[in-house]
C-alpha cells in the first residue's frame, strides 16, 4: 500500500511538469481532430439514427409523456443527441488511451528513466509494434466485454461497478506492458505482472474512476449539448491528462517493483554462491 501511495504522489507531481503537460497535448490534438471531423460530418446522421431507434421503443413514448407531465417537453429534442454523446464517450476514451500508449507512454518512461531510474538496466523486452498489437487486442476484448455486459449497466449496483472494472482492466493491461517494455525482459514482465497483479489492477480501477470524472461534465446538464464542440474538446484534454497521470503512476510503480525484484534476485544469487 505504501508503494501505491508513494507512486501516486510522485506521479501527481510529475504530471504537472511542463514536459508531461506537453505529452497531454499530442494525443489531445490528434483525438480532437479525428473526433471533431467524425462528429462534424456525421452528427445529423447519427442523431437521426438515434432518434429513429428511440421512437421505435414504447418505453420512449412513456418517457416523453413523463417529460410532458413534468413540464419538460423541451427535453424531447436533446435525448437523441445525448444518447449519441453517451455512446461516443467510451470510444473517445479508448482512442485517447491508445494514443497515449503509442505516442506518449514511451516519452513518459524515458522521462522517468532519466530522472528516477537512471541506474535501472534496460533489457528491452517489448517493442512499439508489440505495444500496438497488445493494445489493440486488449481493447478488442474490452469492447466485447462492454457489449456483453451492457444490459447489466441498467441494474444496480452493476452500473456503478462494471465500467470502472472494465476501464481499470483495460488500463492495467495496456499501461503495464508499456511501462515495462523498455526496462524489463519479456520473462521479467510476465513474472512481475503475476506477482503484482492485484496492486496493478487497483491502479487501473482507480484510473478508471478518475477517467469517469469528465463524464460528469455531460451528466451535470443536458443543456451542455449546445456547447458540444467546446465541452468535447475540454473533455478530451481532461481524459488525456488523467491518462498521462495514469501512465506516470504505472511507470513509477512498475519500475520500482522491477528494481526491487532484481535486487531480490541478486541477493538470492549472492546468498547461494559458495565461498
Amino acid at each position: 500500500m505504501n508503494d501505491l501511495l508513494r507512486s501516486f504522489g510522485r506521479a501527481l507531481t510529475s504530471a504537472l511538469h511542463p514536459r508531461m503537460l506537453w505529452m497531454t497535448f499530442v494525443p489531445f490534438a490528434a483525438a480532437t481532430v479525428v473526433w471533431g471531423v467524425i462528429l462534424w460530418f456525421f452528427w445529423q446522421t447519427l442523431t437521426g439514427v438515434a432518434r429513429t431507434w428511440l421512437d421505435s421503443w414504447s418505453f420512449t413514448t412513456t418517457l416523453y409523456g413523463l417529460f410532458n407531465w413534468l413540464g419538460f417537453s423541451s427535453l424531447h429534442a436533446v435525448i437523441a443527441p445525448f444518447l449519441v454523446i453517451a455512446l461516443a464517450i467510451p470510444l473517445i476514451v479508448v482512442s485517447v488511451l491508445l494514443l497515449i500508449a503509442t505516442l506518449s507512454m514511451p516519452a513518459v518512461i524515458r522521462h522517468l528513466s532519466q530522472r528516477q531510474f537512471a541506474n535501472l538496466e534496460m533489457r528491452r523486452g517489448g517493442t512499439w509494434y508489440g505495444s500496438l498489437a497488445h493494445s489493440l487486442f486488449t481493447t478488442l476484448i474490452c469492447l466485447v466485454l462492454l457489449v456483453v455486459t451492457l444490459p447489466l449497466w441498467l441494474v444496480p449496483p452493476f452500473f456503478a461497478l462494471i465500467p470502472p472494472l472494465l476501464w481499470g482492466w483495460l488500463t492495467y493491461r495496456v499501461m503495464t506492458y508499456d511501462a515495462l517494455a523498455l526496462h524489463a525482459s519479456a520473462d521479467e514482465r510476465r513474472a512481475l505482472i503475476r506477482r503484482y497483479r492485484l496492486p496493478l489492477l487497483l491502479i487501473g480501477v482507480a484510473s478508471g474512476l478518475l477517467g469517469s470524472l469528465p463524464t460528469l461534465l455531460w451528466a451535470s446538464s443536458v443543456w451542455l449539448i449546445v456547447l458540444f464542440p467546446v465541452v468535447t474538446a475540454v473533455t478530451i484534454w481532461i481524459y488525456a491528462f488523467i491518462l498521462v497521470f495514469s501512465a506516470l503512476w504505472f511507470g513509477y510503480y512498475c519500475l520500482r517493483a522491477l528494481q526491487r525484484m532484481r535486487a531480490e534476485e541478486q541477493g538470492a544469487r549472492t546468498t547461494a554462491t559458495p565461498y
